[in-house]
C-alpha cells in the first residue's frame, strides 16, 4: 500500500501527560507505519475522525519544524527538565525517520537542554543514533525500550505488518547496549492464544538475555473499541479459530481481567529471574554532575 506523507508544521512539541510514568510525551510524526493491529492509538485517530480501520498508517504528518518548535520550549524559564517519553503514540523511529530526521534533531535539543528522555519504538533505524546517544548519555538519563513481544514470525508479519522483524529488533539492543545505552525489552502487548505460550515467552526472554538487555517488562493486550474492531478482522482473515474466543475475552471491557493477566506476567517474571536479565554493561554511560553541582558537593 502507497504510504501518504504530509509536511505540516507543529505550534507545540511537548504535550503534558498524567497518570503515566512519565510527565511529557514528544512525536515528531503522527501516524505509523507499522500498522499494527492491536495499537491502540487507532482510538485516539478515531476520536479525531481520523482512518483507524485498513486504512490507519497511511497518512502520516510529518511535523517538520518540531524541533524548533522544542528548543523554544526548553529554553523557557518555566521549563523544569521533566522526563520526556518520545513515541508514545507513533514510532519515532519508523522508516520516514531516515529521510526527515526529526527524531534525531529531537534528540540533539533535549540533551543540549539537559532534559531526560526514554525512547519506545520497533525501529532499528534507531542505531543510526548511537553517536548522539551516547553523548546525550554522558548528559542527561537516557533510556530505550525496544518492543518485541514474540518472536513468532506469523504473528510478527500478520499483525505487526510495517514493523522490522523481531531479529533486527534484538540486534538493535545488542548495538545500543554494547555502545553503553540503557536498553531493555518491552513484552507488548502479548496475545493470549497467539503468542502467550511458554515456549514463546521464554524465546523472548532467553534472546534478551543473549543480547544483553538491561531490562525487560511484559504487558498483555488490551483493545478498545477501534483496535478492538481491526484487531477481530484480522483474527478473522487469518485466525478464524481465535475469533469468537477474543470476542468473548473483549464482549463488555478493554482491559482483561487479572486472572487472566497475573498469569503471563508471573511466567515472564520467573523467566526474568531463569535467565537472569540484569544490567551488565561493560561501559556505562552516565550524566555527569553539573558544574554547580560539583561546586555545592552534592
Amino acid at each position: 500500500m502507497q504510504i501518504e506523507y504530509r509536511e505540516e508544521p507543529c505550534r507545540s512539541a511537548l504535550n503534558r501527560v498524567v497518570g503515566m510514568g512519565f510527565e511529557w510525551s514528544l512525536n515528531p510524526y503522527m501516524g505509523c507505519a507499522h500498522r499494527c493491529a492491536f495499537c491502540y492509538v487507532r482510538q485516539f485517530e478515531r476520536r479525531a475522525e481520523r482512518p483507524s480501520g485498513e486504512t490507519y498508517g497511511l497518512s502520516i504528518r510529518v511535523k517538520t519544524n518540531i524541533a524548533q518548535v522544542l528548543r523554544t520550549e526548553l529554553a523557557r524559564p518555566s521549563w523544569k527538565r521533566e522526563q520526556v517519553a518520545i513515541g508514545a503514540a507513533t514510532d519515532p523511529y519508523q522508516p520516514i525517520e531516515g529521510q526527515y530526521r526529526l527524531t534525531r534533531a529531537c534528540l540533539i535539543e533535549l540533551s543540549r537542554a539537559r532534559t531526560p528522555f526514554g525512547i519506545i519504538t520497533r525501529g532499528p533505524l534507531i542505531v543510526r543514533d548511537l553517536d548522539v546517544l551516547t553523548e546525550a548519555a554522558k548528559r542527561v538519563k537516557v533510556g530505550v525500550s525496544i518492543s518485541i513481544p514474540t518472536l513468532d514470525e506469523a504473528v510478527c508479519r500478520t499483525l505487526e505488518p510495517g514493523a522490522p522483524p523481531p531479529r533486527a529488533r534484538l540486534e538493535a539492543v545488542r548495538r545500543l547496549v554494547d555502545a553503553g545505552i540503557r536498553a531493555g525489552i518491552g513484552m507488548a502487548p502479548i496475545l493470549p492464544g497467539l503468542s502467550d505460550a511458554p515456549e514463546q515467552l521464554a524465546a523472548v526472554v532467553r534472546a534478551a538475555r543473549e543480547v544483553g538487555a538491561v531490562s525487560l517488562w511484559a504487558g498483555v493486550v488490551y483493545l478498545k473499541d477501534a483496535p478492538r474492531e481491526h484487531f477481530l478482522d484480522a483474527l478473522r482473515r487469518e485466525w478464524p479459530e481465535q475469533l469468537a474466543y477474543y470476542e468473548k475475552l473483549f464482549a463488555s471491557r478493554s482491559y482483561l481481567p487479572r486472572r487472566l493477566t497475573a498469569p503471563i506476567v508471573e511466567k515472564v517474571r520467573e523467566l526474568k529471574l531463569l535467565h537472569d536479565i540484569a544490567d551488565r554493561r561493560t561501559l556505562r554511560l552516565e550524566p555527569a554532575p553539573e558544574p554547580g553541582q560539583l561546586l555545592l558537593g552534592v
